[in-house]
């Protein structure tokens, strides 16, 4: 059965490929979740997959991808492979005929997006990238913060994220063919954040310091919008950086505390005015807010969210596209 003809009180059965860190935090994240089950997780070591469904009370376990995106008990699927697998991984599922909630990036470029973005189209499957983000509870009320006016017409944007990261050449950041990198793995945060507040820059400007094997270890960014905004966009993978975001506009401006991808306090500050701090916890990891929204269009019928939208993602991915095109990054 399909799972958008299901009932609204109906169990979702979710299934994980890609057993990881960020895996093993949204397994704990389902468990908050209510008609949620974690009915079965997959990893090509079939050792890897029995232990992680030990420890995070999986109900079955396979050592193949394909044995579980094929099981018909299988609703939707979790990809928390490298980002250079999500398009290959993707189209299994969909050609399966299983929703997808596949982590970010989506793709490794905006042909690979498209194409997946179109098979969940033609199939009526749900499809959406896995930006947290955007349901954090510190983002939603930044943007009804940014809605309602109250720091006045954005003028900039300032954001990075940066942390020193292992330089294992085998390991993901190092690894040309696992996508290695800044930009992909935590640049995508303060790119994704102005394109979230502001929209498509009308122009780009970016450097980098790349690596004999063409993996950029910083990322340095600017966007310029139409009404003279100006975003400055940062991610390294050799530094340790604030990883805060600094929205300012024309009344006042807001801190987003570190890590502004995740974050739990805002700070608004005006001029003659006491700054105003809102504390906004999120629920277990943080992972539940995305996963409640993905339950909700299953149970609705919904292809797409509209919080994360198809369009988001293309939109996302072209810009990396010609980022990755001015710092000569292949």
């Amino acid at each position: 059965m399909n799972i958008i003809r299901k009932a609204m009180t109906k169990t979702i059965n979710w299934g994980i490929i890609g057993l990881g860190k960020i895996a093993r935090k949204f397994a704990e994240d389902i468990k908050l979740v209510s008609n949620a089950c974690l009915w079965g997780v997959a990893s090509r070591d079939i050792e890897k997959a029995m232990d992680f469904a030990e420890k995070h009370q999986a109900e079955h376990y396979f050592g193949s991808y394909e044995a579980l995106v094929n099981h018909p008990e299988i609703d939707i699927v979790y990809i928390a492979t490298p980002h250079v697998f999500h398009f290959e991984n993707t189209m299994l599922c969909l050609k399966a005929n299983k929703a997808v909630l596949c982590e970010k990036a989506f793709g490794m470029n905006t042909d690979e997006v498209g194409a997946m973005i179109k098979e969940a189209q033609q199939r009526k499957l749900f499809l959406m990238e896995a930006m947290w983000t955007r349901f954090i509870p510190a983002t939603e009320k930044l943007l009804k913060i940014i809605a309602n006016h109250e720091i006045g017409e954005i003028r900039h944007i300032k954001a990075d994220f940066g942390f020193v990261g292992d330089t294992n050449p085998e390991g993901r950041l190092y690894n040309k063919s696992l996508g290695g990198g800044s930009l992909l793995d935590i640049g995508i945060y303060p790119v994704y954040l102005s394109l979230l507040l502001l929209g498509l820059p009308k122009a780009i400007e970016a450097s980098a310091t790349l690596t004999p094997q063409n993996i950029d270890t910083s990322c340095s960014i600017g966007f310029h919008y139409p009404n003279g905004a100006v975003s400055h966009l940062a991610s390294s993978i050799v530094t340790q950086t604030p990883t805060e975001a600094f929205i300012e506009g024309s009344l006042g401006s807001i801190r987003v505390h570190a890590r502004f991808h995740h974050s739990e306090k805002l700070t608004i500050l005006k001029e003659n005015h006491p700054p105003t701090e809102i504390e906004l916890p999120y629920k277990g990891n943080g992972y539940v807010h995305e996963i409640e929204e993905v339950m909700s269009c299953l149970q609705k019928g919904k292809t797409e969210s509209e919080k994360m939208s198809h369009d988001m993602s293309l939109q996302l991915i072209d810009t990396l596209d010609t980022i990755r095109e001015k710092i000569g990054l292949q």
